[in-house]
């Protein structure tokens, strides 16, 4: 704790103890590294300052304001956290670990989260620069992402919490994690807890189950236009709620795509392959003409506003010379 209030790093969330504010970020820095957070973190919270205006603004509005961070359930559980607080406590963020938890898409992590960062609660928290750190410390050898292990895991983690001040320990863990136990070539020689330290080989900690393969897929869509007018599909599933490029069915694999690109999503591996020019008509409610003009203003998922983007570029330019 002493090393943390030297070395710490200063981070937008740390400055407030309002249980919303902290919330946000836990949502954010799910799967998501700090520095892509910030600006997101900023923008949000002057758009949507509490659980209240969160809780009137539309799903569209909150894709909008979320894209670019990825998965997207993200956004609409924090949605749902908002409209319960709303609705069933009084605009009230509970206190209470256990009714924290009932909250949708909230599980331990958040809500120890919560309960440490905001009301300066002695739970445990584990998450990845945690969980490296314990693992390390105890030397601890089963794997931290199968259910024994990462129940005894977190019943150690609970061992070291201390009754007092248990929002700079947590805070101080994590970032013994991220700044000096690192994943690979850690920090050994600095590291202000290497003489409790039980590793013999730090890189080789923490164990984790042996990780799927990943999948190939290859995803078609059109880009068409009309009138300065693009047609768009409200999606389902991966994206629901969020407008993409119509999907489009190959019968040959001859024609050559206008734009490609490589995304990764969860264990997948996705190629967007866009074909342009191809004319059709809106076909059901899904599908809606939008003004050019207008595409900034509605949820799109990344990697479909780049590939819009890049052709229509293109597009621009051919029409210049």
């Amino acid at each position: 704790m002493n090393w943390y209030r030297r070395n710490g790093r200063k981070l937008p969330w740390r400055e407030t103890r309002d249980p919303y504010a902290i919330l946000v970020s836990e949502f954010m820095l799910q799967q998501t590294q700090v520095a892509t957070v910030i600006p997101y973190y900023d923008k949000w919270l002057r758009r949507f300052p509490d659980f209240a205006a969160l809780a009137r603004a539309p799903e569209s509005d909150i894709l909008h304001a979320w894209q670019g961070l990825g998965y997207y359930a993200r956004a609409r559980n924090l949605h749902a956290v908002a409209k319960t607080v709303q609705c069933r406590q009084g605009g009230r963020f509970p206190r209470n670990l256990a009714a924290i938890s009932e909250l949708p898409g909230i599980g331990r992590y958040t809500a120890n989260a919560v309960a440490t960062f905001a009301f300066d609660q002695p739970v445990p928290i584990v998450e990845t620069n945690t969980a490296r750190v314990l693992a390390r410390l105890f030397d601890f050898r089963r794997p931290i992402d199968l259910a024994a292990g990462r129940k005894e895991l977190w019943k150690r983690a609970g061992i070291l919490v201390p009754v007092n001040s248990a929002r700079i320990y947590n805070s101080a863990l994590t970032d013994l994690g991220a700044l000096i136990c690192l994943p690979r070539q850690p920090r050994c020689e600095v590291c202000p807890v290497k003489k409790f330290c039980r590793a013999k080989n730090p890189e080789s900690l923490p164990i984790k189950k042996k990780r799927l393969p990943t999948m190939r897929l290859r995803e078609n869509h059109a880009l068409i236009v009309q009138s300065r007018q693009v047609l768009l599909q409200k999606a389902k599933n991966r994206w629901r709620g969020m407008w993409i490029l119509p999907p489009l069915r190959m019968q040959s694999a001859d024609r050559q795509p206008a734009y490609r690109s490589i995304f990764p999503f969860t264990n997948h591996r996705v190629t967007l392959n866009v074909y342009a020019d191809y004319r059709r008509k809106a076909k059901g409610r899904s599908q809606r003409w939008i003004k050019i003009d207008s595409l900034d203003s509605i949820p799109i998922p990344s990697p479909h506003r780049r590939a819009f983007q890049s052709l229509l570029l293109d597009d621009a330019v051919r029409q210049e010379k």
